[in-house]
């Protein structure tokens, strides 16, 4: 069971990323990047449909804040990325993070049907 702040960090990126009809599970990269903050990443859906979904980043700000409170004291280096990957039929979520390589988790037009499928969360 996740904690409040990674609970409440996940349900700010399910209700941020905008209507998608009978999503099962999301993947959700958050940006930390020089000046800038970003979320993107895609909800799965019965049929294999994938939809591609953002987040205006005003809108889970402060769940963000919250959730890095928690890990990080004021002034320590962020992370350049964290995966929130979420299955809410099952019920289970991870959450990864990544310190340095800014090209992980890059989707870009040449790789986005491969990237989308590698995002999908999966738990044993």
């Amino acid at each position: 069971m996740p904690n409040d702040a990674t609970a409440d960090l996940i349900r700010s990126l399910a209700d941020a990323m905008g209507p998608v009809d009978g999503w099962e599970s999301l993947a959700m990269i958050l940006e930390f990047g020089e000046g800038f903050r970003s979320a993107h990443g895609f909800a799965y859906s019965p049929g294999d449909v994938i939809t591609p979904v953002a987040c205006k980043w005003s809108s889970i700000e402060a769940s963000v804040d919250a959730y890095l409170d928690g890990r990080y004291r004021p002034g320590d280096k962020l992370p350049v990325k964290i995966l929130v990957q979420f299955d809410r039929t099952a019920g289970k979520y991870e959450v990864t993070f990544e310190d340095t390589d800014e090209d992980r988790w890059a989707v870009k037009p040449k790789n986005f049907r491969t990237m989308r499928e590698q995002l999908r969360p999966k738990f044993d």
